[in-house]
């Protein structure tokens, strides 16, 4: 596979685009809510695991290239340092 390069903020808007557009759908449910999805930004293909750490391994093993985006599945933010974070309802 071809190394195709981005900013941090493309593959953020694309990964992001790939969620709000089919994936959200699929793995919105009460048993991934909390759960980490890891996006490829080239792809749109995805794991999720409770810290996204294996999903992350398993998506690099199968592309060493791949530019991952990482999201809290049923929040706004994936991590906040101090306060609480609240569940979005969309």
């Amino acid at each position: 596979m071809q190394a195709i390069f981005w900013t941090m903020e493309e593959v953020a808007a694309r990964a992001k685009q790939f969620y709000e557009l089919g994936i959200r759908q699929e793995v919105e449910c009460e048993e991934n809510i909390g759960q980490m999805i890891v996006i490829d930004a080239e792809t749109g293909e995805y794991g999720i695991d409770p810290s996204g750490v294996e999903s992350a391994l398993q998506l690099k093993g199968k592309n060493p290239l791949a530019q991952l985006f990482t999201i809290r599945i049923g929040y706004d933010v994936a991590v906040v340092f101090g306060g609480e974070m609240e569940r979005t309802t969309k």
